[in-house]
């Protein structure tokens, strides 16, 4: 089956061990598309370099974990396109995603960003629809909607958006390590006077949470981000009692009996805690 393609845009996927999906995520891309993978540290550097041997992929190795925002940075920074594509690694386009976003955007010169319709592993409509960063009152239904629309806020996992206004805006705040980066970017964009939008002609699947192994360690480490950004980005934004909601959130979810029934939510969710803790005292 025919790919159809798109020369303006650059996918930019970030790595951490993600050689199980990656393949994959690559196999759905156009071969003339631009690709950049920015690798955050990864020990399966040996099979990445290997596969990203492709004349169009450009592979940037970090020394170090640099988080996902920063990455995306890197990415971006040598994107000749008009557009940028952020992909998770554990995520597959489908034929004509590339070219539905590049004409939504083109129909839309006041969408600065958005999002295609993102399927869950198991057939299942995933669409972000809240955030901790915006009003309860702005938070849209539950599933797509069924054509395309305005929205308040998108997901990081499948991010589309015009390289010029990246730039304006100076890209993913590098503070923010993981979790909230996108709510924080979206928020930005609008400020700059620009609008998001769902697109829903253009579909990716993906596997959620699979883009690095499973483990206790790693689901502590996600929770201590997410814990921690959750603070940083809602006090940045001046949203009411940032420590204290978090603190809340994170009590019951030490309390739940998934926690109790489970070691790596129960990492992570104490995780969440440690993180939320360590940004008590910080202004």
């Amino acid at each position: 089956m025919e790919i159809i393609l798109s020369k303006n845009i650059t996918i930019v996927t970030v790595t951490y061990n993600s050689m199980a999906v990656l393949p994959n995520m690559l196999k759905s891309i156009p071969k003339e598309t631009a690709i950049v993978i920015v690798d955050n540290a990864s020990s399966d550097t040996a099979e990445l370099k290997s596969l990203a041997k492709d004349s169009n992929i450009t592979l940037i190795l970090n020394k170090k974990n640099k988080g996902f925002g920063e990455a995306c940075n890197q990415g971006a920074a040598i994107a000749k396109t008009e557009f940028i594509f952020f992909l998770n690694p554990d995520t597959k386009i489908e034929k004509n995603t590339l070219i539905e976003l590049e004409r939504a955007a083109k129909d839309n010169p006041n969408a600065l960003a958005m999002n295609p319709k993102i399927v869950k592993s198991n057939g299942k409509p995933y669409f972000k629809r809240s955030s901790h960063l915006i009003n309860r009152a702005s938070w849209m239904g539950r599933g797509w909607p069924t054509a395309n629309c305005w929205v308040n806020i998108l997901s990081g996992a499948a991010f589309f958006i015009k390289a010029q206004a990246f730039y304006a805006v100076e890209g993913f705040d590098e503070n923010i390590f993981l979790y909230h980066e996108e709510d924080d970017l979206c928020l930005r964009l609008k400020e700059l006077g620009g609008e998001l939008l769902f697109v829903h002609d253009a579909t990716v699947q993906h596997i959620r949470g699979a883009s690095s192994p499973p483990s206790k360690a790693g689901s502590y480490f996600k929770g201590w981000h997410m814990g921690k950004s959750r603070v940083y980005a809602t006090r940045k934004h001046n949203r009411p009692f940032p420590v204290s909601a978090a603190l809340a959130e994170s009590i019951l979810q030490i309390l739940s009996p998934f926690s109790i029934l489970s070691s790596r939510k129960r990492s992570k969710n104490w995780g969440y805690l440690k993180g939320v803790i360590s940004e008590w005292n910080v202004q």
